[in-house]
């Protein structure tokens, strides 16, 4: 492990690099630990698990130099009183991110062709075993968590939001909320949709966060976002209690935008934590 502070001075990360696997391939996992972890030595924290992880804090790190401000969003919630505080856990991405992020068990009942498009195929279980296994366990032992499902959380966006929705619906027992960002519906269409609602967790241990802009890639999402809507509904989620799904005009699909809207499925997932 490596105490690494950010490119601008202002925080801390605690980075394991190559963080093994007998899944996956090696990666980088950055640690956010909040404001006052080290203070009160009494206090456990919930826990988000978050994909593409080099994007999160850092903009020297970050794709196109633009971080989400992992860091900030917490600090803003907590000074708000919606929280009081969570630990963030940043896996990177390797060569692998499409296959490690494209929910595995559709592609193998309804969308073969994807399969036979690319090199090889998904390898998403593998990753949702590094996540369950490997790297949950490791976080809870070290760090002061709270590890039980209702404080454990996963997000991401693009195909980071439909791994983030694959990991709730293959670990409901593990994760109390998924929140994704711009979920890349587009990738397996309407049956990658209909596959999810067919697999959804009983409403009311679970909360779900989406959205999507209308610029940029984002604006092929809405017709699959307003059809998984429905199939929320269906299913008994109340909206913006159990499960939420917001539009933002005009919002692109990059890390700018997405943390400009970060602190919402934040507040969403963690309130009252």
């Amino acid at each position: 492990m490596i105490k690494m502070f950010l490119s601008d001075g202002s925080d801390v990360i605690y980075r394991y690099p190559d963080f093994g696997s007998k899944f996956v391939l090696p990666r980088h996992v950055d640690i956010w630990l909040p404001p006052g972890y080290h203070t009160d030595t009494t206090r456990h924290y919930p826990v988000v698990y978050m994909h593409d992880g080099q994007n999160l804090f850092d903009s020297v790190l970050a794709y196109a130099g633009v971080d989400w401000g992992m860091d900030e969003a917490i600090t803003r919630l907590m000074g708000q009183k919606l929280t009081t505080g969570a630990i963030i856990v940043g896996a990177w991405n390797t060569p692998r991110r499409l296959f490690e992020y494209m929910p595995q068990k559709p592609v193998a009942k309804l969308l073969q062709n994807f399969a036979l498009e690319h090199e090889f195929p998904p390898e998403s279980d593998a990753y949702l075993r590094f996540l369950a296994e490997e790297l949950k366990p490791y976080v809870d032992s070290t760090y002061r968590t709270h590890p039980d499902q209702a404080h454990t959380f996963v997000m991401g966006s693009s195909m980071g939001g439909l791994i983030s929705l694959y990991a709730l619906t293959e670990y409901p027992h593990l994760f109390g909320g998924a929140g994704c960002l711009s979920t890349h519906w587009v990738i397996g269409g309407n049956p990658l949709v209909d596959y999810f609602a067919g697999v959804l967790p009983s409403p009311g241990k679970h909360k779900l966060y989406f959205d999507y802009g209308t610029g940029e890639l984002d604006h092929t999402y809405e017709p699959f976002q307003k059809r998984m809507d429905q199939h929320m509904k269906t299913a008994g989620y109340r909206e913006d209690q159990d499960w939420m799904s917001r539009r933002f005009e005009g919002a692109n699909h990059n890390e700018s935008a997405w943390r400009a809207r970060v602190d919402l499925p934040l507040s969403f997932l963690l309130t009252g934590l």
